[in-house]
């Protein structure tokens, strides 16, 4: 399908056509990573806003939260469909999709007369998020050789680990001068102009293949990863303030409708009809670098939701100073990032990997330490390297992962990283929230003022991330370049 992508992209010896295809290529992903910093930027802007909303809106905490559930959900639920998306259709009209479906959903966030109209926003919102990821990603592998992906993936890292690093910040900064409407009306100029340059200069780089629609694995997915999500969203709620539902339905419904799903597929790709192609996960490579980055986003997400609790309800810092004290660390990530790429053109994977693994478990470790005064500057430098870590592995992971695959396999590949690790960062949160939740309330019957449950209760649910950063420890020492930088070969179409 894309073997005539690879021969422009590695053409040596023609004279005049490479350095057309050559800015054409950069142009394109340059475009469709500024349009993806832009949408990615909106899966954590919520974070620090819902007392805002919470106040403004007059709602509780467990009905604010729904207006990250549904982002999450809805691209739980999206994100299994694109693999399909991105073959049936070329990339122009899908980018134009993408950016459509975010521009909308901003425009109807922004105008949101009340809390149901808010969140209908963020669920359009999230449509052209969940569809923007893979797009870039299969576009990038198409029309970059293997020997300098490094170095684009490393641009793809900065989108990916510095948008919702610095999410946060920003919506403190907005909220502390602007109401909250702003955090929307600020951001859609950015996405119109993305949409608009996007219409104009981005050119078809795939060639679209007549891939069937099947129906069913459409809905199954859906039910199940979208139950599944929710199950384990609503353990973390459930846990703050009891639900009308018991967790346990979603979420083994949601189970339950994975295992038809997967089955279904694996019926399906004998006749290479399946709507996620689970032959990704018959290599080797590809499976150890999305099960690390799954443990990644599962440390990851839940840091990002325990240091603000931590930093405001316990150091009693505001919301601005909070999320200024965590800039520096997204900034590093972002300015690590092209490095990291060029040191895995020339290295590969290794040097990389098991340093980032080791300082990770050197921080979650060290966050179990934390007491009611432990000075700020201490968690700062503990979130510096902490992005470093995360830097040094994310960058060669989502290299080697989808590099490892044959073409065909590209745009499925994408899929199952991006539903992976929405899936995974819902289970991070849940589970972190969960345990900070069940040990603070514990000390608190046990009779410790709030400030302490609190503390007990964050450095308990620290203890479950240090536990779970060990399995990618584990896993680093098995990270392999793909042979000769070149896709093994699979099955094709």
């Amino acid at each position: 399908m894309t073997g005539d992508n690879f021969a422009i992209a590695e053409q040596p010896v023609d004279a005049a056509p490479p350095p057309d295809h050559t800015a054409r290529n950069k142009m394109v992903i340059g475009l469709l990573l500024v349009s993806a910093f832009v949408v990615i930027l909106n899966e954590t802007i919520m974070m620090v806003a819902l007392p805002h909303l919470m106040a403004s809106l007059d709602i509780t905490a467990s009905t604010a939260q729904w207006l990250s559930t549904a982002f999450m959900l809805t691209m739980a639920v999206v994100i299994p469909v694109t693999g399909l998306l991105l073959q049936r259709f070329n990339t122009r009209p899908v980018f134009i999709l993408a950016m459509s479906l975010f521009s909308a959903g901003t425009l109807i966030s922004a105008l949101a007369l009340g809390f149901p109209m808010l969140v209908i926003g963020r669920i359009v919102q999230a449509s052209g998020t969940a569809i923007m990821m893979p797009l870039l990603m299969t576009t990038v592998m198409h029309l970059v050789p293997p020997e300098s992906r490094g170095k684009t993936m490393g641009n793809i890292s900065i989108v990916i680990s510095v948008a919702p690093a610095i999410g946060p910040t920003i919506s403190g900064l907005i909220l502390s001068v602007l109401d909250w409407r702003w955090m929307f009306l600020l951001v859609l100029p950015i996405a119109l102009a993305a949409l608009a340059l996007g219409a104009k200069r981005i050119v078809n780089v795939t060639t679209p293949s007549d891939a069937p629609i099947d129906i069913l694995s459409v809905l199954l997915s859906a039910i199940g990863f979208g139950s599944f999500v929710y199950g384990l969203s609503e353990f973390g709620a459930s846990s703050l303030n009891p639900t009308p539902v018991s967790p346990w339905i979603p979420f083994v419904v949601g189970a339950a409708v994975i295992t038809i799903f997967v089955l279904r597929q694996l019926r399906l790709q004998k006749q290479n009809r399946a709507l996620l192609d689970l032959r990704t996960l018959t290599n080797r490579t590809f499976t150890i670098a999305a099960v690390m980055m799954a443990i990644l986003m599962m440390s990851m997400f839940g840091i990002f939701i325990l240091l603000p609790i931590y930093m405001q309800n316990v150091l009693g810092l505001t919301t601005l100073q909070t999320g200024l004290l965590l800039l520096p660390g997204g900034l590093i990530m972002g300015l690590c990032a092209p490095t990291v790429g060029g040191l895995f053109d020339k290295f590969g994977p290794a040097r990389l990997v098991i340093p980032g693994a080791i300082l990770l478990c050197i921080v979650t470790w060290g966050l179990t330490l934390i007491q009611q005064d432990t000075p700020f500057w201490m968690i700062l430098v503990a979130h510096l390297v902490l992005s470093v870590a995360l830097a040094l592995m994310f960058t060669p992971l989502f290299t080697v992962s989808l590099g490892a695959l044959p073409p065909n396999l590209y745009s499925h590949g994408s899929a199952m990283i991006g539903t992976t690790q929405q899936v995974a960062g819902a289970a991070g949160t849940a589970l972190f929230v969960a345990i900070m939740t069940w040990q603070s309330t514990r000390l608190g019957i046990a009779g410790a003022d709030l400030a302490a449950a609190t503390t007990g209760g964050i450095r308990a649910a620290f203890l479950g991330s240090a536990i779970i950063a060990l399995g990618a420890l584990f896993a680093a020492f098995f990270v392999r370049k793909p042979e000769g930088g070149q896709p093994e070969m699979g099955h094709g179409h």
